[in-house]
């Protein structure tokens, strides 16, 4: 509600101050008027305490899971322990080639990051195509076709 006033107010004052307009100079210059910011109060910021998360010295876990999909032809599988600063894990795909990538990683504190990657080449199998079938047509017996007038001359002249 209080902008509301204040727009209506300051809209009243713009539209009753007075312009001056000289056609000779053909300038404008509106009267000048003064203006005041407005103030707002803000209520003061409410500092929440957060209790910190528990902090485990020792970690421990386990996961696990495998894709197979038959329609598509994915297959993936991952797992992965923990014990404390201690990462083991494996996880295996099926590239786009066909080749299964395996990778066995470890990580710890001393060593860092290590991983070995197994890339398995895909089995190739040889298709053998069926050797192709093929019909030995027999020819049809050709049948000779003469007209029946031709047939009658070449009598006759036999005889």
């Amino acid at each position: 509600m209080m902008k509301v006033a204040i727009f209506v107010a300051l809209f009243g004052v713009a539209l009753a101050r007075p312009q001056f307009y000289s056609p000779a100079v053909a300038s404008y210059a509106p009267a000048p008027f003064a203006y005041a910011p407005a103030v707002k109060a803000y209520a003061p910021a409410v500092v929440k305490a957060v209790a910190p998360e528990p902090y485990d010295p020792h970690p421990q876990y386990s996961f696990g899971y495998s894709v197979a999909d038959a329609l598509t032809g994915d297959q993936k599988s991952h797992s992965e322990t923990r014990d404390g600063d201690v990462v083991q894990g494996q996880y295996s795909l099926v590239e786009p080639d066909g080749a299964i990538r395996t990778v066995t990683y470890t990580a710890d504190a001393v060593n860092g990051f290590n991983a070995i990657v197994d890339r398995q080449a895909p089995a190739v199998v040889k298709a053998v195509a069926p050797a192709p079938v093929y019909k030995t047509l027999a020819h049809p017996a050709y049948a000779t076709y003469a007209h029946p007038a031709v047939k009658t001359l070449a009598a006759r002249a036999y005889y």
